[in-house]
């Protein structure tokens, strides 16, 4: 099996790339920035820029049997970079924004040759499940991960509950547990989808 798990900067795509490396799986970590050490025996690929991501999982993706995307990538990118610092004026000042590429749609689409099992994660505050439900069908996922919003939950914290939900079934939650133990449940469920 060749998994590709995919993070910015939080705990939960490092998890999971391990729990991936300790089933077996040859596994590439593509991850941003960060001071988390990589897993042993994974290929870390690191990246910047949300379009230097989109090309790393394009190129990492061709042959992966999964792809689970755990990053928050950015939606929008300055419309015009400056290339020098702006001097700070008395004027306002107004940014224009473009949108990024969305990657996991966009590698998820059937149009491509997709791994078998697509994975993507999401943080709601409204209406968690309804918006969950909605990018698991506008993305053609297989599999979602909802994260729970909370004190003992988030990207820096070594703990999460999530809600994980499939196509025409119940939504399952997982109880508050380390991201190690969620990532090794969640790993379990995606093995058994291949």
């Amino acid at each position: 099996m060749r998994f590709i798990s995919n993070h910015s900067s939080g705990k939960m795509g490092y998890a999971l790339a391990e729990a991936a490396a300790r089933l077996g799986a040859e596994t590439t970590l593509i991850s941003g920035p960060t001071s988390l050490p990589p897993p042993a025996g994974v290929k870390l690929v690191r990246f910047e820029t949300t379009t230097q991501l989109h090309r790393a999982v394009k190129s990492a993706v061709k042959d992966a049997d999964c792809l689970i995307m755990a990053a928050a990538p950015a939606d929008y990118r300055p419309a015009k970079p400056a290339g020098f610092k702006i001097k700070k004026s008395a004027d306002a000042m107004q940014l224009s924004l473009e949108p990024t590429t969305d990657i996991l749609k966009d590698l998820a689409a059937p149009r491509t040759k997709r791994p078998s099992v697509v994975v993507g994660f999401a943080l709601e505050t409204d209406r968690p499940i309804e918006n969950a439900r909605r990018k698991l069908k506008e993305k053609k996922l297989d599999l979602i991960v909802l994260n729970t919003v909370g004190a003992d939950t988030g990207f820096d914290s070594d703990t999460n509950q999530v809600t994980v939900l499939r196509p025409k079934r119940k939504p399952l939650t997982l109880p508050l547990a380390k991201k190690t133990e969620i990532a090794a449940k969640l790993l379990e469920m995606i093995a058994s989808m291949l």
